[in-house]
């Protein structure tokens, strides 16, 4: 499903067009990317939980020379699945 399909299932539930359905859906990601640029978590209760995880430096080595090179570290974001969704999807 991509956002405009979405944004017509929820348009159709909430009896709006989808045009404003979209600008919803808009809104809410860039309030949640605005939180994770924060390093805040955000939790949706039954859903799961949106995060930041901090990946460590580490060694490497180049592929085609064998060189040790050194990977900085970095941050990435996550998503953590809540109980509710994985007992939907497992179809408990």
């Amino acid at each position: 499903m991509n956002k405009k399909q979405l944004a017509s299932k929820v348009a159709g539930r909430m009896d709006i067009t989808k045009a404003d359905a979209e600008q919803m859906i808009d809104c809410i990601l860039e309030e949640i990317s605005k939180a994770l640029i924060e390093s805040q978590k955000v939790r949706l209760v039954g859903f799961g939980n949106f995060l930041v995880r901090t990946r460590a430096g580490r060694v490497g080595r180049n592929p085609q020379t064998g060189e040790k090179i050194t990977i900085g570290s970095s941050k990435a974001p996550a998503f953590v699945p809540g109980i509710n969704l994985k007992k939907s999807i497992k179809g408990k």
